[in-house]
C-alpha cells in the first residue's frame, strides 16, 4: 500500500466539500456511515470487557453500591472517556480511528493495584489522570510528534503487519481456531506448541462457525460487496443463532481438551446469548462513587512508586498509540512520501484528552484501537467514522445489553479479515539491507509473540541504532534513535525488575 500525497495533504484538514471534506478523501457519507459502524461491531466488545476487567479491584463495597451496580457504572465510564475522545479525533483531528480504554494497560490496571500494596485503584487512576496531562502538555509543544516521527523507517513499515498479525492471533484465538498450551515447560524438549490448532476443530461449534462467517466474509470482500466486514459478522451471528436452534450448543466440556493440556479462549461463550433485560434506573448510571475519586490517589502512595507507575503507564500507552495511529495511518494511505503522518498532534491529542477524561471518570488509560482498521478496510478515511463510532458508543449506554446478543466470537471475523490485507505493507521494508530486515523483522515478530505493540516497536527501535552502527552507516544514525534505544532499555529494567 503507497502513500497518497493528496490524501496526506488533507488528512487534518476538512477540505472544501463540508465539515469532514469527503471529496479531498475520496469518501462520501454513506461509506463513512458503514464504516463507522463496522469499527463499533468490532471494538464495541469493549464496553463490556473493560468493566469486567476493572471490577476485579473496583469494588462494590469501596463505591458503595449494590453488587453488580460496579460493571453498570464501569461500563459507563468506559463510554464517556471512549466519546470524548472520539469527538476530538472527529472534529479535531478529522481521522477515522476509534478510542477507547486499551486492553492490556486496563489489565495492567488491575496487576498493579493487585500487587503493589501501597497501590489502590484511586491510586492508579491518579497515574492515568497524570498521564493524560503529560500527554496533553507533550502533544501541545509537539515532542510526541517529534519522537514518532524519530521512529526508522523498517519500524514504521513493519508496525502495519505486526499489528496484522497481533490481530490475527487475537481473532483466531477468540474464535477458538488455536489454542494456546497452559503446560508448564520443565525442559526445552518439553516445550510444544505455545499456539496450536485447536485439537478438537471439528466438534467445537464455536470454530465451525467461524470458519465458515471468515470464509463467508471473504468470498464477500472478493466478490466487492460494499460492507463485506459488516455482512460476515452479521451473518456469523445468524449462522451461530440456527446453529444453536438446531439443538447444537458451545459446551465442550465433555471434550478432551483439558487432557491434552490445551486452553481455549471464550470459554463461556454462547452460540444464541439472546438478549438481556434493559434497566433505565437512574441509579444505574450515577457515576458520582466514581467521578474524582483519583484525587484521593495522590495522598496514599509513596513518591517514588507513583512516578514508577505512571512512567509504565505511560511508556506502554505512548508506543502503543503511536505504533496504532503509524499503522493505521498506512492502511488509510495517509502518510506522507517520508512515511510520517501529517499533523499526527491531531489524533495524538485525542488520546491524551480521552486518557485525563478516564482518570477523572474513573477508567483506565484512553487509546486509539487498531480495531479502526476494519472501518478503514470498508473505505473510512475522515472523522465521520470517529463520529459515528462516537454514536454509537452514547446508544449503547441505553443498549448495552443488546450488544450481548451478538455471539462474543462473532466480531472476530473481522480481525482475520483485516490482517490479510496490513499485512501488504511488509513489501515496504528493504530485506536486502541487514538493518532494516533485522528492524523490520523484530517489530512484526514482536507484536504477536509477545501480544504487545508497544514491545515490538521498543524491540525495533533498540534494534536499529545497534546494527546500523556494526554496518558502519553512522551517518543514518541520529542522537534521537541512541535515545530512544536508551529508553527502551530503562523502561524493560523498570518494568520488570521494580514493578
Amino acid at each position: 500500500m503507497g502513500s497518497s500525497d493528496s490524501a496526506a495533504e488533507q488528512s487534518g484538514s476538512g477540505g472544501g466539500s463540508g465539515l469532514f471534506g469527503f471529496d479531498e478523501h475520496g469518501t462520501d457519507l454513506r461509506t463513512e456511515l458503514l464504516a463507522g459502524l463496522t469499527t463499533f461491531l468490532t471494538m464495541s466488545y469493549i464496553i463490556v470487557v473493560n468493566p469486567a476487567i476493572l471490577s476485579i479491584v473496583i469494588t462494590p463495597e469501596e463505591l458503595g453500591v449494590a453488587p453488580g451496580m460496579e460493571f453498570q457504572l464501569l461500563a459507563v465510564t468506559t463510554i464517556i472517556s471512549s466519546v470524548a475522545a472520539m469527538l476530538v479525533m472527529a472534529f479535531y483531528a478529522n481521522r477515522p480511528f476509534g478510542l477507547a480504554p486499551g486492553m492490556g494497560l486496563n489489565a495492567f490496571f488491575v496487576a498493579v493495584v493487585l500487587t503493589i500494596p501501597s497501590v489502590t485503584w484511586q491510586v492508579a487512576l491518579a497515574a492515568v489522570f497524570v498521564e493524560g496531562l503529560l500527554f496533553i502538555a507533550l502533544t501541545l509543544v509537539g515532542l510526541r510528534e517529534y519522537v514518532i516521527n524519530l521512529f526508522p523507517d523498517p519500524v514504521k513499515y513493519g508496525v502495519g503487519p505486526g499489528i496484522g498479525l497481533f490481530l490475527a492471533l487475537i481473532g483466531l484465538q477468540q474464535m477458538r481456531i488455536i489454542a494456546g498450551d497452559i503446560g508448564i515447560v520443565e525442559a526445552p524438549t518439553d516445550a510444544g506448541n505455545f499456539v496450536t490448532l485447536n485439537p478438537v476443530l471439528a466438534q467445537d461449534a464455536i470454530a465451525i462457525v467461524s470458519i465458515v462467517g471468515v470464509l463467508l466474509t471473504l468470498v464477500l470482500y472478493a466478490r466487492g460487496v460494499k460492507g463485506s466486514i459488516v455482512a460476515g459478522i452479521l451473518g456469523t451471528s445468524v449462522i451461530s443463532y440456527v446453529v444453536a436452534a438446531l439443538g447444537v450448543t458451545a459446551d465442550i466440556g465433555s471434550l478432551p481438551v483439558e487432557g491434552e493440556g490445551i486452553k481455549l479462549a471464550a470459554a463461556t461463550s454462547s452460540l444464541a446469548p439472546g438478549v438481556g433485560d434493559l434497566s433505565y434506573s437512574v441509579a444505574d448510571y450515577d457515576i458520582t462513587p466514581l467521578v474524582g475519586a483519583f484525587v484521593d490517589g495522590f495522598a496514599n502512595v509513596e513518591a517514588v512508586t507513583f512516578a514508577m507507575v505512571m512512567f509504565t503507564f505511560f511508556f506502554v500507552d505512548f508506543f502503543d498509540t503511536a505504533g496504532t495511529l503509524v499503522g493505521l495511518s498506512n492502511a488509510a494511505d495517509m502518510t506522507d512520501e517520508n512515511g510520517e503522518v501529517p499533523e499526527i498532534e491531531k489524533p495524538l491529542l485525542a488520546d491524551a484528552v480521552g486518557t485525563t477524561v478516564g482518570g477523572i471518570v474513573g477508567t483506565s488509560t484512553v487509546t486509539t484501537y487498531i480495531e479502526s482498521s476494519t472501518g478503514i478496510e470498508e473505505g473510512g478515511r475522515t472523522g465521520m467514522t470517529a463520529l459515528v463510532v462516537a454514536g454509537l458508543f452514547l446508544l449503547a449506554l441505553v443498549a448495552i445489553p443488546l450488544l450481548s446478543a451478538i455471539p462474543s466470537f462473532a466480531p472476530y471475523v473481522a480481525f482475520v479479515i483485516v490482517a490479510v490485507f496490513m499485512l501488504r505493507n511488509v513489501t515496504d521494508i528493504d530485506w536486502q539491507d541487514s538493518a532494516s530486515a533485522i528492524t523490520g523483522g523484530l517489530t512484526i515478530m514482536l507484536m504477536p509473540l509477545t501480544t504487545s505493540i508497544a514491545t515490538g516497536i521498543a524491540g525495533g527501535l533498540l534494534a536499529y541504532p545497534l546494527v546500523s552502527a556494526a554496518q558502519g552507516e553512522f551517518e543514518d544514525v541520529r542522537l534521537g534513535h541512541w535515545a530512544l534505544a536508551g529508553l527502551v532499555v530503562v523502561y524493560y529494567v523498570v518494568r520488570t525488575v521494580y514493578i
